[in-house]
């Protein structure tokens, strides 16, 4: 059933097959032994194309109903045993993920021996869909969430810079007010992703349409579009590292009270795995702030104005 998932999730077989960590020949002979049990096709093949049939979209919300109490009643059984243990479905968001993992993920593991953790990177959307669903037990993500059925715990604040040319006339005195008319270059992420409704909230006074938006999806594409001269865009304080190599880039604060975002652990609430969530959480707070869950990165530091 969980074989039969992810190829319905992905309609590959070489990606469901990397998700359920088999080879893909596994995956097809799992499929075809469970259709031949039910005695029908499940799957419609051809050399480009994987199709639901009839009879695997009936089947599909009960397998998923199933698989998701499975995995409650195997989290019921874990507190019986050590906690922080087995596997564990962490979803991430891309604009997060590549700034935090390579910090957080060999400190979870010294912590929790014991949890294998599984990330998933996905926009934040797909991971409150795949979390009440029960496909994750918890994910990380921007608040707000707005969702009632799930449970959360604040991480840390992270706050907004702007990431300009170096040679920009219009950003040699900082820091820079939210209404400042340069701010009409702003670029982008595309649609779909929580930093452009950010942006957007930040930067409220700029019409939509006076912003340039290039259907960038990740923040690495929009720092190196405005180190060629394109423009200028939001960067998270926790991206600030990932921007010292480039020379044509300059990143400046705004005004004080200054915009940030609020990270979080969210998961389902009524999830068995919500005190693992919260331990977990725990752990990621020390790990991303260590002393202090307000703490400016070195970056921030030596770019904030002095007296």
């Amino acid at each position: 059933m969980e074989y039969f998932q992810a190829l319905a999730d992905t309609m590959h077989f070489g990606r469901a097959a990397e998700i359920v960590g088999v080879t893909q020949p596994a995956l097809s002979a799992q499929i075809a032994e469970m259709e031949e049990r039910l005695n029908c096709r499940l799957f419609e093949r051809d050399r480009r194309v994987v199709r639901l049939t009839e009879e695997a979209r009936l089947l599909r919300p009960r397998i998923a109903r199933i698989l998701e109490e499975l995995r409650d009643i195997e989290a019921i059984a874990r507190r019986g045993r050590q906690a922080m243990q087995g596997r564990f479905r962490l979803g991430i968001i891309p604009t997060i993920a590549p700034y935090m993992l390579p910090e957080a993920l060999p400190a979870i593991r010294q912590r929790f021996p014991e949890l294998q953790l599984e990330l998933r990177e996905a926009m934040t959307t797909t991971l409150i869909d795949d979390a009440l669903n029960g496909r994750l037990d918890g994910f990380i993500a921007a608040e707000p969430l707005e969702t009632p059925a799930l449970a959360s715990e604040k991480l840390f604040e992270d706050r907004f810079f702007l990431a300009v040319p170096a040679a920009d006339p219009s950003f040699t005195s900082h820091p820079v007010p939210p209404e400042s008319l340069a701010l009409d270059r702003l670029m982008l992420l595309e649609e779909g992703h929580c930093l452009r409704e950010q942006a957007l909230a930040v930067c409220g006074h700029v019409k939509p349409v006076a912003m340039a938006s290039y259907g960038a999806t990740s923040l690495t594409t929009l720092l190196q579009m405005v180190s060629h001269g394109l423009g200028i865009t939001l960067v998270p304080e926790m991206a600030l590292e990932a921007t010292s190599t480039m020379r044509d880039l300059k990143l400046v604060p705004f005004a004080e009270p200054a915009p940030a975002r609020t990270i979080c652990l969210a998961w389902r609430r009524n999830s068995p795995r919500g005190d693992e969530c919260r331990a977990l959480a725990r752990a990621v707070r020390e790990i991303a702030t260590p002393g202090s869950t307000d703490a400016p990165s070195d970056a921030a530091k030596q770019m904030e104005p002095q007296p």
